[in-house]
């Protein structure tokens, strides 16, 4: 019998029942590495969520954020200038290559804003359910419907 560690599908959903993205996270959309760059997910209010992304080394021109129907794709396509290099490098442990970070969200997840500040990008989300489908209150009541009596023609 074959065992699956289902822990990377629970990390990567945003606003709704993880198993219902369970097919698409199957599919590995992921492009870059499955541990780069780290990222959180928090909850920062009862409909408001933050994405943050370890960046360090990437600029804001370096970066691109889509929005595509119910997937948030986070980029990041390092420049890398021969000419700026003063001298040789002798180790490089600062990661510097492209990535790509794909998140399924919820319905009526949306895209508030993002920031980039000390090589950590802020992705905010805000779940906003329409007021046609939010949960109502239906009195009851003792009421006997009503009648309506035909008009002769």
């Amino acid at each position: 019998m074959r065992t699956f560690d289902l822990a990377p599908l629970y990390r990567s959903t945003v606003g709704f029942d993880r198993l219902f993205s369970l097919v698409d996270q199957l599919a590995g959309h992921d492009g870059g590495a499955p541990g780069y760059p780290p990222y959180n997910i928090e909850r920062t209010g009862e409909n408001d969520y933050r994405i943050t992304v370890a960046v360090a080394g990437f600029s804001e021109n370096e970066l691109s954020i889509e929005a595509k129907e119910n997937t948030l794709t986070i980029r990041g396509d390092k420049q890398t200038k021969t000419e700026d290099q003063k001298g040789e490098s002798l180790y490089q442990g600062i990661a510097a290559r492209a990535f790509e970070r794909v998140f399924q969200l919820a319905d009526y997840v949306q895209v508030k804003g993002a920031s980039l500040e000390n090589g950590l990008l802020h992705v905010d989300l805000v779940r906003e359910i329409p007021e046609a489908k939010k949960p109502r209150q239906i009195p009851i009541g003792n009421s006997q419907p009503k009648v309506v009596e035909a008009k002769a023609a």
